[in-house]
């Protein structure tokens, strides 16, 4: 294969002009590569199929990358018109299988693909004319309108590589072979492999804001743990050393493996790997679009399910305890493989960045100081699930990126594959899946003894989270009932039905769970995932955790049970959403009640939420509004703004004034009040703040 363009661009430089040139060829080396990616689908009826019932039709995809560009250009107010909204809120949200991704909410009838092929030619126009346009000093910070284009460049980049993996599940009939994905041919018999000792050493992981990458959120702060003298495998897992397992009945053995791979294994009743093929008695693999001949010596595709079951099985075998590496002494291994980071590092010496061929070659290929495929050729699964950093901040422009995956239950994934470019190959890059994920991934084992810490809830560790949490499932303070508690209660006696409710800015969910007590069914929206998520674990889990800070670095750990709180009964009837209030999904509609809760100054086009709200509310719909109208530009630019300002006429302009406005013509103004609430920031300091609640009529 010939070699890309890929690398991520450097934050610094001497010349903003150059800077300029090499983003946009960056980014129009990845949006080329991306679309000739759907290359691989054999023809546009392709594009409306799913390859995994889990996931969406493969149009989704194709969508959602460009839509991610105008959607958070958008809400960082870079730009302030969109190009399709419709589009914009279809594509927006639902890669992972996360509950607020569910599918329930997706029409049934997608968009002409030309249609949607102009809109991506459109999204390609404007980013090019603002990457020329947008203000630009070196080195490029976080802070910087271009950190947002960067952000787009590189979530795109992890979805050529997401999407290879979606066409490698359709049947081979739906794909087809192209130029640019040639296979390798190279195979033969696995090499035997053996451990390699890997001396003590003092890790130290993160980077800071003078790394001169961009990187994701979840790889700024520091963590450092002192690693004892351990061994890893000098290669890969082959599929031949993978085999013995598979012979041996290690997908029927179940002592191998744990709760988490039972339930697996109950759902897909696997007895091999996914990418393997069984047609009278003899393995076949499958590749990006083809079948062939199983290469032995290549590394085996498994989730993290099966390579944990792997390792027990040898352990069990041989009576020495393997295990998958953790990220620690994953960065072990590469040190003593004296790898060079991004962009020293040559990927022509590795099977990464489609330096060679799309698909893995031999283990035993590669060499990196004497062990192989440290980088490159498949993903490594670690033991490790992600966590935060001393130091972790979520990047506004993106906080549903990496908070959602600290739940432990996603393993990081470490040293790229064949299909990894950008800040993917980067030696500080984090990502994790889900354990039952199928993406380009392996292992290798180690031999240790190091005992792994457990991580806190992230509840406990999110700052912001945690204060909400302590707002809506805490203690009242000085007599002030509780806020969502109240609002949920004044909301459902002026609504006339009570069939289907919308709590909008539901934050961590407690008034969508007390609308549940008068409402058939009851969806709680939320533009941060970081909120949306708890209120789906109390529905999930039975439980949610959080701390409550008292004095400076002193906080109070509490938990709080779906039992305590009553809802075990009301839980079938709420569902959390992620979704933009300016922006809906057009599928979120009939509802008897929309009570939008302290939003109305924290949107950053306020008239895109009340000029439509009326379409999704039925007859004789309720719209109730509550806020503080504490208006501030770093939510809502100044022109936007509903109230708090002075006019050209030298008129006070006063929100509910505006609200009567614009939703008069609409609604009838029922009701007004005060709804007091009281936030604690610490043991000794509490926020309180005097709500008006607004109870409008649909007429």
């Amino acid at each position: 294969m010939s070699k890309q363009s890929l690398y991520s661009v450097t934050l610094n430089g001497e010349s903003v002009e150059s800077k300029r040139h090499e983003i946009k060829e960056y980014f129009d080396s990845t949006f080329s590569l991306f679309e000739s990616v759907f290359e691989v689908l054999k023809d546009d009826e392709v594009f409306y199929q799913k390859s995994e019932l889990t996931r969406h039709p493969m149009i989704f995809y194709f969508g959602h990358t460009a839509t991610f560009f105008i959607n958070k250009l958008m809400y960082m107010k870079i730009i302030t018109q969109r190009i399709n909204p419709d589009f914009e809120s279809l594509f927006a949200v639902g890669v992972d299988e996360m509950s607020w991704d569910n599918m329930g909410h997706v029409r049934d009838k997608w968009p002409e693909l030309d249609e949607l092929r102009k809109y991506r030619q459109s999204v390609k126009e404007l980013v090019s004319k603002l990457i020329f346009e947008l203000p630009l000093t070196l080195p490029i910070q976080k802070d910087s309108p271009m950190w947002i284009v960067l952000m787009g460049i590189e979530h795109e980049r992890i979805h050529i590589e997401t999407s290879l993996v979606l066409h490698r599940q359709m049947p081979l009939e739906l794909v087809k072979e192209t130029e640019k994905f040639q296979i390798n041919q190279e195979s033969g018999k696995a090499p035997k492999n053996s451990m390699i000792e890997i001396a003590a050493s003092d890790i130290q992981l993160g980077v800071d804001d003078s790394h001169n990458l961009y990187s994701w959120d979840n790889e700024y702060g520091s963590y450092e743990e002192c690693l004892p003298t351990f061994s890893a495998s000098k290669y890969l897992v082959s599929n031949g050393e993978f085999l013995k397992f598979v012979n041996d009945g290690g997908y029927s053995n179940l002592e191998y493996w744990d709760e988490e791979g039972l339930e697996f294994l109950e759902k897909t009743k696997a007895k091999y790997p996914h990418f393997w093929i069984l047609k009278d008695g003899v393995y076949s693999y499958r590749t990006l679009n083809s079948e062939i001949e199983m290469p032995y010596d290549w590394p085996v595709d498994v989730n993290a399910l099966e390579a944990e079951a792997f390792c027990r099985y040898k352990s069990d075998k041989e009576g020495i305890t393997y295990q998958l590496p953790s990220e620690s002494e994953y960065r072990a291994i590469y040190e003593y493989a004296l790898l060079k980071d991004v962009p020293e590092f040559q990927s022509e010496n590795a099977n990464v960045d489609f330096a060679h061929y799309a698909s893995s070659v031999p283990v035993n290929k590669f060499s990196f100081n004497g062990i192989y495929d440290v980088v490159g050729n498949v993903w490594q699964w670690s033991r490790t699930a992600i966590f935060s950093f001393k130091g972790f901040e979520v990047h506004e422009a993106y906080d549903d990126f990496s908070v959602p995956t600290f739940d432990n239950k996603h393993a990081l994934v470490l040293g790229s594959s064949w299909a990894s470019s950008g800040n993917l190959i980067a030696k500080n890059s984090r990502y994790a899946f889900r354990k039952h994920f199928f993406q380009n991934a392996g292992f290798r084992y180690v031999i240790t003894d190091k005992k792994d810490k457990e991580m806190a809830d992230i509840y406990e560790s999110d700052e912001l989270v945690s204060q909400y949490c302590e707002f809506q499932y805490g203690n009242t303070h000085f007599g002030v009932e509780n806020f969502s508690i109240e609002t949920a209660k004044i909301s459902s006696k002026y609504a006339i039905n009570k069939g289907k409710a919308l709590d909008l800015g539901c934050a961590t969910g407690r008034a969508s769970y007390e609308l549940a007590r008068e409402f058939d069914k009851v969806e709680g929206i939320d533009f941060s995932v970081r909120f949306v998520q708890v209120g789906a674990k109390l529905k999930s889990d039975g439980y949610v955790a959080f701390s409550s800070k008292e004095e400076g670095e002193l906080v109070t750990s509490k938990k709080v049970s779906i039992d305590e709180l009553g809802y075990e009964i009301l839980a079938e009837k709420v569902s959390f959403w992620q979704g933009d209030a300016c922006n809906l999904n057009q599928e979120f509609t009939g509802y008897d009640l929309v009570m939008a809760t302290n939003l109305i100054d924290r949107l950053y086009d306020p008239r895109l939420f009340l000029d439509t709200i009326d379409e999704r509310l039925n007859t004789d719909g309720i719209l109730v509004i509550t806020s503080p109208y504490t208006w501030q530009e770093s939510s809502t630019k100044k022109e936007f703004w509903l109230g708090g300002f002075t006019d050209t006429n030298g008129k006070d302009v006063r929100t509910i004034e505006s609200l009567q406005n614009i939703l008069g013509d609409k609604f009838a103004l029922m009701h007004k009040e005060d709804v007091d609430f009281v936030i604690k920031e610490t043991a000794r300091k509490y926020q309180h703040t005097i709500s008006e609640l607004s109870v409008w009529k649909k007429k």
